[in-house]
């Protein structure tokens, strides 16, 4: 089965770090384009972070100089580092690769 599955996440006060890991099972997270994406309660899926073949890496601009995004290739695995994190950061982080794959998300919840 193909999928991607992300964990890490969780309750953390703000100033606080998280790590998510979004593991490739029956697919390769280094052949494509692979990113981190959030949505909030109320709000639209917006673009956090990506990461291309060549380990290039662009961030939103919300997260600039907090999150780090990063790739194991041994481990099929690509992370997301936050640091900082600020109540405003509250939502769940879904990992995707290009050409549609999406995990299941998981919830970061920063408390003030």
């Amino acid at each position: 089965q193909v999928q991607l599955v992300e964990s890490g996440g969780g309750l953390v006060q703000a100033g606080g770090s998280l790590k998510l890991s979004c593991t490739g099972f029956g697919i390769d997270v280094r052949s494509r384009t692979m990113g981190w994406s959030r949505q909030a309660p109320g709000k639209q899926r917006e673009l956090v972070a990506t990461i291309t073949t060549s380990d290039g890496t662009n961030y939103a601009e919300f997260v600039k100089g907090r999150f780090a995004i990063s790739r194991n290739n041994a481990k099929n695995t690509v992370y997301l580092q936050m640091n900082s994190l600020q109540p405003e950061d509250t939502a769940v982080y879904y990992c995707w690769r290009t050409a549609g794959y999406w995990g299941q998300g998981t919830q970061v919840t920063v408390s003030a």
